[in-house]
Order: C-alpha cells, then sequence, then structure tokens
C-alpha cells in the first residue's frame, strides 16, 4: 500500500513535512522544439562516420535532421606525424 500526498504541510521552523522526493539519479525532462548538436574532430577520427550513425538513428525516430559537414581544404597529415 502507498500513501500519496496532495500537500505537503510546512512546520513552524520551516520544514515540509511529506514532500515526496525523486528518487537519486533522476532529472526533469523538458521538450524542446529546436536542438543544435555539434560533434568536432578529424574525419581520421571517426567524425563522418559518428555523423552519418547519429542522422541514421535520430531520423529513424522521426526527428528532422539537418547536417553540415565541414570538410578541410587541404588534406594534411595528422599533428606529430612528420619529421
Amino acid at each position: 500500500m502507498t500513501s500519496q500526498v496532495s500537500s505537503p504541510a510546512e512546520q513552524a521552523d520551516g520544514s515540509i513535512v511529506g514532500e515526496q522526493r525523486k528518487p537519486a539519479g533522476t532529472k526533469d525532462v523538458r521538450r524542446l522544439d529546436r536542438v543544435i548538436i555539434r560533434f568536432a574532430g578529424d574525419s581520421g577520427d571517426g567524425m563522418q562516420l559518428t555523423g552519418d550513425r547519429f542522422t541514421s538513428e535520430t531520423a529513424s525516430f522521426g526527428n528532422d535532421l539537418s547536417t553540415l559537414p565541414n570538410f578541410p581544404a587541404e588534406i594534411r597529415a595528422p599533428a606529430g606525424t612528420l619529421p
């Protein structure tokens, strides 16, 4: 049997009695109309694959998605690989 408190009572010292608390580790959920997510890194680090997989997954949930890949103007070796 569980009991629910419709309105918590305030004691003389200001503390609230009867308030139900959220379990540890829970967060409030907010619904957003627009979100920007940026993945940053080099193509060799798996950024193209990350963007491709994210696109596929979010589209499968019915979300509208727009991507803007930014390819470098020149191809060069990663930092620290050349003498």
